[in-house]
Parts: C-alpha cells; sequence; structure tokens
C-alpha cells in the first residue's frame, strides 16, 4: 500500500528531527571528552558549559518526535551507525582539534540542516534552527585558537589542515545522510504541492555551505 503525501512527509520530518537530534547527543558526548583535554578549569568550564547547551537543544527535538507520534530513540538510532563513524574518522588529536570540530565541523552540520529544514513546516522548523542555535562556543573557540595560534606559528598551518579534511569529511557525511534516507532525499526532491532542490539548485546549496565554512576558517584567522 502506498503511504500517502502526509505520511511521506511526516516521515521525512521525523528522519531530519532524529538526525539532528542523534547530532546534538554526540556533539554533547565528544565536549564532555574535550573538556578532559582543556589546559585549565576555566576552559573545562566553557567547554561544559557549551555541552550543557548542546543536551538542552536535543530536549526540544526528543519534545518534536514525540509530537509527531514518533519514538526519540528509535529516530537516532537510524543515524548512530553513520554519525559514529563520522566521529571515529574525525577524532581530534589534541584540544586545539576538538575546539576547530565543534567550531567548523558542527558549524557545518548546522549550515546543512538550516537549508533542508526550509522545506519543513513552520513549527518543525522553527524548533531545528533553535536547536541549532550558537551554544555560545563561537567567541569562545575564536580567541582560544587564535590565542593559540599567537603563541605558535606552526599550529595556524595545522590546524588549517584539519579544518579542510573535516570540509570534505563533512561534506559526505551530509550527502550519506540525505542520500541514504528515502524520505529525505525526496523531501530534497519536492512534490506536486511544495517545491525542492532540482540539481542546480543543489550546487547552489552545496556552494553556500563551502562559502560559510570559508567566513568561519577566515574568523580563526585559518585559511580554508
Amino acid at each position: 500500500m502506498t503511504e500517502s503525501p502526509d505520511e511521506d512527509y511526516r516521515r521525512a520530518a521525523v528522519d531530519l528531527l532524529g538526525a539532528i537530534a542523534y547530532g546534538e547527543l554526540s556533539a554533547f558526548e565528544r565536549l564532555v571528552e574535550d573538556a578532559k583535554m582543556a589546559p585549565g578549569i576555566g576552559d573545562k568550564i566553557a567547554i561544559g558549559a557549551m555541552a550543557t547547551a548542546e543536551f538542552a537543544h536535543l530536549q526540544k527535538l526528543v519534545d518534536r518526535l514525540e509530537e509527531l507520534g514518533a519514538d526519540p530513540v528509535e529516530a537516532m538510532q537510524a543515524f548512530q551507525a553513520s554519525f559514529d563513524s563520522f566521529h571515529a574518522h574525525t577524532a581530534p588529536a589534541d584540544y586545539y582539534e576538538g575546539l576547530i570540530k565543534a567550531y567548523v565541523g558542527d558549524g557545518l552540520a548546522a549550515d546543512f540542516y538550516r537549508e533542508i529544514a526550509a522545506y519543513l513546516d513552520a513549527e518543525t522548523r522553527e524548533v531545528i534552527i533553535a536547536s541549532l542555535e550558537d551554544a555560545g562556543q563561537t567567541a569562545f573557540i575564536v580567541e582560544r585558537v587564535r590565542a593559540g595560534i599567537a603563541e605558535d606559528h606552526r599550529l595556524g598551518g595545522r590546524l588549517a589542515l584539519w579544518g579542510r579534511r573535516l570540509m570534505g569529511e563533512a561534506l559526505t557525511q551530509a550527502q550519506r545522510v540525505a542520500g541514504d534516507r528515502e524520505s529525505l532525499t525526496a523531501l530534497l526532491a519536492g512534490g506536486v504541492d511544495r517545491p525542492g532542490l532540482d540539481l542546480a539548485a543543489l550546487g547552489r546549496m552545496f556552494t553556500r555551505l563551502t562559502e560559510l565554512h570559508a567566513a568561519r576558517m577566515a574568523q580563526l584567522g585559518l585559511d580554508a
């Protein structure tokens, strides 16, 4: 039996919320680990505050999944293997690489999800946009990375290479998330009653993601 357009849409919304929710849970866990590498108590407190904010975002996504009649755990589990693989391939070697990943990697993921959220209903879109808000990391990370580069200029070159690697891995991850789930592919393709992305529009979207990444790297004082 063919699902109705409404059920097709609900499934896409649940998939997207599940992906973002598991991403927030992963970010929380990763930041807790990053705090262990922090050089001082002040940095540990700042990283801990960021982790707490990520967990608060997660709860809003869980609430919305339940409102849509979905099991939040099942919705998130669908993306566990993919996200865990991504994080295993991009494990930071030190504190600075962890900061770059939190800022650049998570920022790119947020940009991607904002793009897709444009094709959802207003209530779900608002929940997603709120969950992707800056968790307070921008000013703190920029300050710490710039200070580190000022102390050791060699650090800048290494972190620039790390940022490029994160960009490539994150784009691959974004394409995998969208491509592996038929519901998300259908959401992006659109339908009779709603617009979608053709190949040209999809290309423009990834161009925007690349430009935003370059802007973040520049803010850190790094070449993209």
